[in-house]
């Protein structure tokens, strides 16, 4: 009998936690991908008449803010700093991968499609520099700011805690992207209308969809996960 239990394997309590670990695997990839797309999406630019009013991008980019929120809310501040480096990193590794891309040599009869890859993915180093900044500082200072908003009011107030963080998260998401961008090429009138534009835009967006879906998505994760 002492031999029996001497040799018994102890349970892992790393093999209870199997959801977790693929609920929030789904998360982060659902979040890098979104912000991939975001990026790729900015080469086009949204127009109602003549005016310009923000590129495609800025339709899909809450919804990554969306899933850093759910991000922060289940598994707290430590888990969505690395996964933010994360997504970071991957967007790094794109932008050198289709700048290779661009170097390599290409068939004559590809000339159209070898031009529009140009195009798509002839990425501005200064546009470049301004997307990671500000991703960065954007989607960090969001989940800081909604944990803090979480230890003033606890569980309660949801609402105030997704739409609070993204407020702030987007004002200096938006701020830092124009201004490292755009200043001393663009008019200040110009700079100014473009992060108002961008910024309410994606506050709209969160408010009206990407609240919604992460009050589901928490909800599901708590739930799926025992929390």
């Amino acid at each position: 009998e002492f031999f029996l239990m001497k040799n018994q394997v102890s349970e892992n309590p790393e093999k209870n936690r199997e959801k977790e670990f693929t609920a929030l695997v789904v998360v982060a990839s659902l979040l890098t991908a979104i912000y991939l797309t975001s990026n790729v999406m900015a080469v086009k630019v949204i127009t109602i008449g003549s005016v310009a009013l923000f590129d495609a991008g800025t339709i899909t980019f809450p919804f990554a803010y969306m899933l850093g929120d759910a991000l922060t809310e289940v598994w707290g501040f430590k888990i969505s700093k690395k996964v933010i480096f994360l997504t970071l990193f991957c967007n790094i590794l794109m932008v050198a991968g289709t700048a290779l891309g661009l170097v390599l040599p290409a068939p004559d009869y590809m000339s159209a499609t070898n031009e529009a890859y140009g195009v798509i993915f002839g990425y501005v180093p200064r546009i470049v520099a301004a997307s990671l900044i500000a991703f960065l500082i954007g989607e960090i200072t969001n989940a800081w700011v909604l944990v803090k908003i979480r230890e003033k009011t606890g569980e309660n107030h949801l609402w105030a805690r997704l739409i609070g963080s993204s407020a702030v998260g987007y004002l200096f998401d938006t701020t830092i992207f124009v201004l490292v961008a755009f200043a001393g090429t663009s008019p200040v009138a110009d700079l100014i209308s473009m992060i108002g534009i961008q910024y309410f835009a994606k506050l709209g967006i969160e408010a009206v969809c990407g609240t919604p879906l992460a009050y589901g998505l928490i909800g599901y994760l708590k739930k799926k996960i025992n929390i």
